[in-house]
């Protein structure tokens, strides 16, 4: 990367601290803290879920999978526009209507307090380790743009660039600092400025990296065969059919999408976040993962999962890099800071204030909720720093979406439809399928040193067929185990009729119709996304004149980002409110 680069990264960084500030001074009480007082824009908050979802493990886990196997990373992130479309269908609207300020809420008003309270200490695991995924991959891609001299201090010895854990920590620590500060208004400017700007820069790198690969029929003449096949390799159509359930469930139950849901002013509003969420989803994966497939010809001995910032390396010009490299930090933070956020949230709320202290002031609790941030972003750093000694970012991810994902996620949704389960529902599945899931994890280490592992004993069988199926088995065990629990339990609970959680969820929905009208959305933050891109077109007009041999190429980014802030501009002043 060059000078321009760096002052591109730089003044990035350093805004988005700005805005923790900005909105630092907007949080008045824990309503603002943890769902923005309920007045964000419905879009504001679809296309900050969108990139929930998304983030660096989309460019490294995703793009290593498009430039391994190609098409079928597509069709992998198309299915996850499908889930959420049908997830906002499904419950988005549901839980807006029942006023609650985070997703334990629900947990101990359809169950009860140990349930919510075990929902609390799984749900931190599970979402560490998401956490620790992203800004693993965040710091491998950075790892690869940024060389530093002998004797830097942050230095890699072997690769002669920043290191892998050095970016970790760096990066990570901005992400705490900011979400500490602006709490979920923060994370939400941050996502919808990184998203803006990533799909620009997307648009522009995409002919770039075909024109690289020698042209769109040379491309399409030197992939592999099988490239461009919608499923392939161990994800096959079994496998998407069962990710795409996984997904409905998810993005009706994970906590970071339901506080998106809660965190606008109607029911309407919630369910057209998740359809916007959707939507982008089914449109844009083939922009996203074109350059890497690209690459496959460009260079076919790459390391997948360093193959989309080499291509990004090789054809963005100066100037240019640094914009998609600070988009992809934001776009990992914004995963990162709405993880850190959530957390905060749950455990001020639902741990301090519910066990602890019953009487702590808002004061006191916003200052909880951001020691909870800063105390949890420091786990996430270590568990991204074990990230490469367990399997890797590919592997970890489809085994924590599979295996972990559906226990968690299938009985929250049941709750939210079924009149008779109990806590029980949340018990039996996960003290089924979670030590499923570890003996099918554990076993097949095993297999060469147990006599009765191996072949022909029944069991040597399936340990093979597992071996062989590793992806399917993992969609098994995180979907229809948990279904297959939940059904029975269904069956067993109508015998003793309608549960009184049932009742106490339903006096939850009348209490909020009750309601005043909810407060209109805010102005406030279309007026700090536009101000943010008008910067950043300014900076990008300076970086066109100072590069005479990329002038069009950057021109042509820079009127892309005058017309999203004009369009930003204009939505912020027709919303309602201040």
């Amino acid at each position: 990367m060059t000078a321009a680069d760096y002052m591109v990264i730089a003044g990035f960084l350093g805004w988005m601290l700005l805005i923790g500030w900005i909105f630092s001074r907007k949080v008045k009480d824990s309503s603002d803290m943890f769902a923005a007082g309920g007045r964000s824009p419905w879009w504001v908050s679809g296309l900050s879920g969108f990139m929930t979802i998304f983030s660096a493990g989309t460019f490294v886990v995703w793009g290593g999978i498009a430039f391994r196997l190609g098409l079928v990373a597509v069709t992998i992130l198309m299915v996850i526009g499908l889930s959420s479309i049908a997830a906002g269908w499904l419950a988005a609207g549901r839980w807006r209507r029942m006023g609650i300020k985070t997703p334990t809420e629900f947990l101990r008003i359809r169950f009860d307090e140990p349930v919510a309270q075990a929902y609390i200490w799984l749900g931190m695991v599970y979402r560490g380790i998401g956490l620790g995924i992203g800004l693993y991959a965040l710091a491998v891609m950075l790892s690869v743009l940024i060389p530093l001299p002998e004797g830097a201090p942050f230095r890699d010895p072997v690769t002669g660039n920043l290191s892998v854990e050095w970016s970790i920590v760096l990066w990570g620590t901005v992400v705490v600092v900011y979400t500490m500060a602006g709490g979920l208004w923060a994370v939400l400017m941050t996502d919808v400025i990184q998203c803006l700007i990533l799909c620009l820069v997307v648009l522009v790198a995409v002919p770039l990296s075909l024109s690289a690969a020698g042209g769109p029929a040379e491309f399409l003449s030197r992939s592999p065969p099988g490239f461009f096949a919608l499923a392939s390799g161990e994800y096959t159509w079994t496998f998407l059919f069962l990710w795409f359930w996984l997904g409905v469930f998810r993005y009706a139950a994970d906590w970071a999408f339901v506080q998106r849901y809660i965190c606008v002013p109607t029911a309407r509003d919630a369910r057209k976040v998740a359809y916007l969420m959707g939507a982008l989803y089914l449109v844009s994966p083939i922009l996203w993962m074109l350059p890497a497939m690209a690459y496959r010809i460009i260079d076919p001995s790459a390391d997948p999962e360093k193959a989309y910032m080499l291509v990004c390396s090789r054809v963005l010009p100066a100037g240019m890099l640094g914009v998609m490299v600070a988009a992809m930090f934001s776009a990992t933070a914004s995963m990162a800071s709405s993880l850190l956020n959530v957390f905060a949230g749950v455990f001020t709320c639902d741990v301090y204030k519910a066990l602890i202290d019953r009487k702590a002031s808002e004061r006191r609790l916003v200052l909880v909720g951001r020691l909870a941030t800063l105390l949890y972003g420091a786990l996430a750093v270590l568990i991204a720093l074990a990230v490469p000694h367990v399997g890797g970012a590919e592997n970890l991810v489809i085994v924590l979406i599979t295996s972990l994902l559906g226990p968690l996620m299938l009985p929250t949704v049941w709750g939210l439809f079924s009149r008779h389960v109990g806590p029980w529902a949340v018990w039996a599945t996960l003290l089924v399928c979670t030590p499923a899931a570890l003996l099918v994890k554990v076993l097949p280490g095993l297999k060469d040193r147990v006599s009765f592992l191996q072949d022909p004993s029944p069991l040597g069988a399936v340990l093979d067929w597992v071996g062989r199926n590793s992806k399917l088995t993992d969609g098994i065990l995180g979907l229809l185990l948990p279904l297959g629990v939940l059904i029975v339990v269904e069956i067993l609970s109508r015998r003793k009729g309608v549960h009184p959680g049932w009742r106490r969820m339903e006096e939850a929905f009348s209490g909020y119709a009750k309601l005043p009208p909810p407060p209109p959305s805010s102005r406030l933050p279309a007026k700090v996304i536009a101000l943010s891109l008008g910067i950043l077109t300014l900076l990008m007009i300076v970086t066109t004149a100072c590069n005479p041999e990329r002038r069009i190429t950057l021109s042509v980014f820079s009127a892309l980002l005058l017309a999203a802030t004009a369009a930003t501009a204009r939505a912020g002043f027709k919303a309602a409110g201040p």
